[in-house]
This record gives structure tokens, C-alpha cells and sequence, in this order.
């Protein structure tokens, strides 16, 4: 069953941008949303993992936890999340 998906992506190539945008779409520059499967989710992510490159991603989708969803970072510009008594916050 399709879930919402937000990508939020900083300096990273335009072929991973233009990649992005066939599954979701891109609302302003390095933001994109879509309802995806959790297979294309996690398909999408691999590749923004592979070729992120010196940029920064964020991933939130659904997840069954305290706040209803989950945040993934790839890049070396990125900010890592952390728990905080279920709470995830970035630092």
C-alpha cells in the first residue's frame, strides 16, 4: 500500500535529482514528496545512498513508532538523527 514520502536533498547531482523526480515530485528545489510503495521507498533510498556524493539527504516516511514516522540521512554534509526517550531529533 502506497505512503507518503518527503525527500528533502541538498547539493547533490542533477542525474539523483532528475532520478527523484520520476517517482515523485520535486514541490520546490531539493524537496520532493510522493506516495510510494515501501519497496520503491526503500529502492529510492539505496540510490540516494549510492549517489549522494559530498550532499546531504533526508528521508521521512511512516513508520510504526512514538511519532508516526522515521528519518534517514545520507551524505557527509549530513546531520545524524538521534533518540532522545523516543523521539527522534536531528543533532
Amino acid at each position: 500500500m502506497p505512503s507518503m514520502l518527503v525527500i528533502a536533498t541538498t547539493a547533490v547531482p542533477d542525474h539523483l535529482r532528475g532520478a527523484l523526480s520520476r517517482w515523485t515530485s520535486e514541490v520546490v528545489p531539493g524537496i520532493f514528496v510522493g506516495s510510494v510503495s515501501a519497496r520503491v521507498r526503500d529502492q529510492l533510498w539505496q540510490a540516494v545512498t549510492e549517489t549522494v556524493g559530498d550532499g546531504a539527504a533526508v528521508i521521512v516516511h511512516p513508520a510504526p513508532t512514538e511519532q508516526g514516522y522515521a528519518i534517514r540521512t545520507a551524505g557527509t554534509r549530513r546531520r545524524v538523527p538521534a533518540d532522545f526517550d523516543g523521539l527522534t531529533r536531528s543533532v
